[in-house]
């Protein structure tokens, strides 16, 4: 199961964070501070998969961002690993640039449409369960709201 998910740039700064399980608020900034700061401290050439505490964390970085994932211990990691690579798929279908080329812009794109990013998220993941990979059916119902808004 996965607990959290979080987006962070390489200053540590969160840019989305999406929990599963209940967390105090008082806890969040401290747990997202450690979590990043055990991520971003580790060199390119080793493994992308973290235990922390008591769960594992999944890690991957697109440009500027980390994409962190916390799961349980009995969440296979390799198949995270290749979820947060479906989702950047599915974004940067989305957004059409966003994780190309490492830029300002592609945060900016993450930042001014985090309801976007969220409803993203919502179609792949509900409870904390994977429940859709398939990426025309993740952007079916925001290209719905883009149809409406334009109309």
């Amino acid at each position: 199961m996965i607990k959290f998910i979080l987006m962070v740039n390489r200053q540590g700064q969160t840019r989305m964070s999406r929990y599963y399980t209940p967390v105090e608020l008082s806890r969040r900034a401290t747990l997202e501070a450690d979590v990043v700061r055990c991520c971003l401290s580790r060199k390119k050439d080793q493994c992308s998969f973290v235990e922390y505490k008591d769960f594992k964390l999944v890690y991957r970085q697109y440009a500027a961002l980390y994409i962190v994932v916390a799961v349980t211990d009995s969440e296979n990691e390799l198949s995270v690993y290749e979820l947060v690579h479906n989702f950047v798929e599915v974004l940067d279908k989305y957004f059409s640039r966003v994780f190309v080329c490492v830029s300002l812009q592609s945060e900016l794109d993450i930042m001014f449409n985090l309801d976007r990013v969220h409803v993203i998220l919502d179609e792949m993941i509900q409870n904390g369960h994977i429940v859709e990979t398939n990426k025309s059916r993740i952007l079916a119902p925001l290209t719905a709201l883009d149809k409406m808004a334009d109309s």
